[in-house]
């Protein structure tokens, strides 16, 4: 079987991430596809409309993980998936669906993707983009007036209700599980570069990146780490 690599990419609300995996797989083209953890949010069909503006999106329960890790197990094993497509403006699933190929290298993203064991075990290399709170909330404000319907004040409501404590309850914490910290500054490009160029030559060769692996349990977390073959 071939040996596909999977690549998990965290960090805050408009840290960066996506652009993160559209700049790594630029560079490799079809050897890379990306997984969004925002197509696999929950279907909110069963509640109002009012309901859905005040359910908070950044708890860990918001998502289907089940699916996600189904359709992550599935393109590591080279089988294709059809991936959600989520409506943000209403905040439930459409009826469309994605069909993603396997590619050698899988990249899944999303806030909390670094949060979910069972996933994150199945990662070769962890990255997290740390950006500041300040770029981000400007960020996430223009992104979702713009691109999602939203009005100013809905945006920073539930940004200061339920974003922010998220973000330093659940988020920021899995910053300790990851290999790499892109910075989403000035020196973002130079260490992009370096992870892309790594992850393009370890395929080459058909290794894991970094020679990671690790166990963990109940107790504790434990990585051992190990040189390359």
């Amino acid at each position: 079987m071939t040996k596909r690599l999977l690549v998990g990419i965290g960090g805050g609300t408009a840290s960066g991430k996506t652009t993160v995996a559209k700049r790594i797989a630029q560079d490799l083209g079809e050897r890379a596809v990306i997984l969004d953890q925002d197509s696999y949010y929950k279907n909110l069909t069963d509640i109002s409309m009012e309901e859905r503006r005040s359910f908070n999106f950044d708890h860990p329960d918001a998502f289907d993980w089940p699916l996600l890790l189904q359709h992550t197990q599935k393109l590591l094993q080279g089988e294709p998936i059809e991936k959600p497509v989520y409506s943000f403006k209403t905040s439930t699933r459409t009826t469309e669906v994605t069909r993603v190929e396997p590619a050698p290298l899988i990249m899944v993203e999303g806030i909390l993707v670094l949060d979910h064991q069972p996933l994150r075990r199945l990662m070769d290399i962890r990255l997290f983009v740390d950006t500041d709170d300040d770029i981000r909330l400007a960020r996430r404000l223009i992104r979702d007036v713009e691109e999602r319907g939203r009005e100013v004040g809905h945006v920073l409501d539930q940004y200061f209700r339920s974003v922010r404590p998220m973000h330093h309850g659940f988020i920021l914490p899995t910053k300790r599980f990851a290999d790499v910290i892109i910075p989403n500054e000035a020196r973002s490009d130079v260490a992009v570069q370096m992870v892309g160029a790594g992850l393009k030559a370890n395929l080459e060769k058909g290794k894991v990146p970094l020679g990671i692996r690790e166990q963990e349990t109940d107790e504790g977390f434990l990585r051992v780490t190990t040189k390359a073959p």
